[in-house]
């Protein structure tokens, strides 16, 4: 009797350790397919409202109203300044840019800083046009630039300017930006 009862409980024993083996072996097949979902998958941050509408930030590329968005400030930031905040200014824009353009931009930034620095010369830019392609990582704005000594405004001339962008992850940054110009031979 005792014989018949051991084998009875070895076999449940046997029997739970199989079932047990499969719910693992089944598990683990199913965070496999999970993770493999989940690496494939676009990432995606939802990010609060800034004007008009909810944004989000995604590995798939950058949206056409982000993009807009981040040029307009970029670009506020990038032609608005005057000698009491060339420092700020200067690492500011450093900021948003590509660690692989940091080098050539801040040695044109220092150029402009060297040129200011002193005196009493002013920029200021309305934004009046906005050129965006999320594709090309491109964007374009036109506006008035005013070039202001002290309290005189000396120069108010229609402008474009174009930026260019780089969009790794989901970071994007500013890989440079100039000043277009239509007439051909001319540098920009």
């Amino acid at each position: 009797m005792e014989l018949g009862y051991s084998h009875a409980q070895g076999q449940r024993v046997l029997r739970q350790r199989n079932l047990l083996a499969l719910a693992t072996l089944l598990l683990g097949a199913l965070v496999i397919v999970l993770f493999l979902i989940a690496s494939t998958r676009d990432r995606e941050i939802v990010l609060q409202p800034v004007l008009r509408s909810n944004l989000t930030v995604s590995s798939a590329g950058v949206s056409k109203d982000y993009l807009e968005m981040i040029t307009r400030d970029v670009a506020v930031l990038t032609l608005n300044r005057s000698p009491r905040n060339l420092e700020y200014w200067m690492n500011e824009v450093l900021e948003v840019t590509h660690p692989g353009s940091q080098g050539a931009v801040k040695g044109e930034l220092l150029k402009i800083l060297d040129e200011q620095r002193g005196s009493s010369i002013s920029q200021t830019f309305t934004i009046q046009s906005m050129k965006v392609d999320p594709k090309a990582l491109v964007s374009e704005v036109a506006g008035e630039l005013q070039t202001i000594v002290g309290n005189r405004v000396i120069s108010v001339e229609n402008r474009r300017f174009r930026y260019t962008w780089d969009y790794t992850g989901l970071s994007l940054k500013l890989v440079g930006f100039g000043m277009v110009t239509d007439k051909p031979g001319e540098k920009s």
